[in-house]
């Protein structure tokens, strides 16, 4: 079994899935994989997929993992995990076949609350039993060199980052050799975003929201009040906890012209996740000014297809002008020699209840050639917000 644990997976899934259910209980929702690659798969590769689709629904939250939780997440209350032990995973739930051209094919619907939960998870088995396929074989000395330059680049500059490599990991053995040497040489990593890792290894569980939490705001809401929507429900749920806004669902433009003075103040921060870094730190820095907010105060989270290099850069342009943090995920998890899968799994329709029409959702991001939803969708959203 590829997932042995409910806990092997990012913390923001358990985050959003509890919002859900706090606000929106009767939500539906589907999720698609699209692999960016075009990667042509194997019947065997399919039939190998389809077992490790079995195999999730053995998996369960253990005693000890819930206990464990509930003492480092005080912004989930005990009844979420409760109920969680109770959750299991549905293969009826997950369609995947190949088309014509071996293309994968995967969706998986039900309610936001459940739903949400599978998407990490089957992107691992995915990248995983893909490695398998291919005969790629790990070599454990190659990790930790790499590795080893990464964390003295971070050590001597002492750049701040967190490890959140689970959906793209090479393996979950991979990704266990890379949290351990981080927990015993990185001096300036803040944790982990695998829950299952994080309590192995003593380590901080970090994640905050997604892409889909604004994409369903959208949906539902208008595209032009999907961000200050979103942000403000998430204010209603964990009231100031988990306090870094995601930037580039529709574009860091329209994020920034409806950032409110009073969600900048109370936010700690924000994410950027695509586009040029340099010129959002920029435009976030003047945003800030323009509320009167001293920048300085305020953090950005940056992730988008980090490597350590680039980080440093980061690091230097944003000293003195606003606080700075790593999310670095691939770059650690997958640096193994092979080229790393660039495989996804978004939110792709929702509704509210089961009498509502099924609505699109749609992703613009700030990076060329990587919108998501329908061409017409798309299209309808870019105009909503004056973006064409």
């Amino acid at each position: 079994m590829v997932i042995k644990t409910l806990l092997d997976t990012d913390l923001y899934k358990f985050t959003t899935s509890y919002a859900y259910i706090k606000l929106f209980p009767y939500a539906l929702g589907t999720f698609s994989f699209k692999d960016r690659d075009e990667t042509e798969y194997t019947e065997g590769f399919l039939n190998a997929l389809k077992n490790e689709i079995h195999n999730l629904a053995l998996v369960a939250l253990r005693k000890e993992e819930l206990e464990y939780m509930c003492a480092h997440c005080r912004f989930l209350p005990r009844v979420y995990w409760e109920w969680l032990s109770s959750f299991r995973f549905n293969p009826d739930k997950i369609s995947v076949y190949l088309d014509e051209e071996h293309h994968l094919h995967m969706e998986v619907t039900d309610f936001l609350y459940k739903v949400t939960l599978y998407e990490v998870p089957l992107l691992a088995i995915i990248s995983e039993i893909k490695n398998q396929f291919l005969n790629r074989i790990p070599d454990r000395q190659v990790i930790i060199d790499r590795l080893s330059d990464k964390v003295n680049l971070s050590n001597e500059h002492h750049i701040l980052f967190s490890e959140f490599g689970t959906r793209r990991r090479f393996s979950f053995d991979v990704h266990e050799t890379v949290v351990s040497y981080l927990k015993e040489y990185a001096h300036y990593c803040t944790g982990t975003s695998n829950c299952y890792l994080a309590m192995k290894y003593d380590m901080r569980p970090m994640g905050t929201h997604p892409h889909e939490w604004f994409m369903f705001h959208g949906a539902q809401f208008g595209y032009k009040h999907a961000n200050y929507m979103a942000l403000e429900n998430w204010v209603n749920v964990y009231d100031g906890d988990l306090g870094t806004a995601l930037s580039d669902t529709y574009t860091s433009d329209s994020f920034l012209s409806n950032f409110s003075r009073k969600q900048a103040k109370l936010f700690d921060g924000v994410r950027c996740d695509s586009g040029n870094e340099f010129d959002f730190t920029d435009r976030l820095i003047e945003r800030y000014k323009e509320l009167g907010i001293d920048p300085t105060t305020k953090t950005i989270i940056f992730s988008n297809a980090l490597d350590f290099e680039k980080a440093l850069r980061l690091f230097e342009y944003c000293q003195g002008k606003i606080r700075c943090s790593f999310g670095i995920g691939t770059n650690l998890t997958n640096d193994t020699g092979y080229i790393p899968s660039n495989i996804v799994m978004k939110l792709s329709r929702c509704k509210m209840n089961v009498n509502q029409e099924w609505r699109e959702c749609v992703k613009l991001s700030d990076d060329m050639g990587k919108h998501m939803g329908s061409g017409a969708e798309v299209e309808a959203c870019l105009y909503e917000l004056r973006l064409k």
